[in-house]
């Protein structure tokens, strides 16, 4: 099976997924915390240095709450940066309507009552 490369922006928010992680986790040990998420030391070495910038939902969930830390907290500060949308130009400017209509359209259009 092939995989297709991670885009900067990917490997960007598994770099911040890595770090969180990290900090988070402070003084304990990389085994501690992977024991009590339920998975391998080396799955969190590679999440936290970034070799595994994208793991799955449920080994993020585990992680987080081994962390104390909330989904919403997670994506939030690993989420990309919004990206400031283009300004769009002005729009044109259009000529003024003619407040009464030309002779001609007013004589071929007599006044109803």
């Amino acid at each position: 099976m092939v995989r297709t490369p991670l885009t900067p922006e990917e490997r960007l928010r598994g770099e911040r997924l890595g770090a969180l992680l990290r900090a988070a986790r402070g003084e304990r040990s990389m085994a501690a915390v992977a024991a009590s998420a339920g998975i391998s030391a080396e799955t969190l070495r590679k999440i936290e240095t970034g070799r595994a910038p994208t793991p799955a939902f449920f080994t993020v969930a585990a992680l987080a709450g081994a962390l104390g830390l909330s989904m919403d907290e997670i994506l939030g500060r690993c989420a990309p940066e919004p990206v400031a949308a283009p300004v769009a130009a002005p729009a044109p400017v259009r000529a003024a309507v003619p407040a009464a209509a030309p002779a001609a359209v007013s004589a071929a259009m007599p006044l109803i009552a």
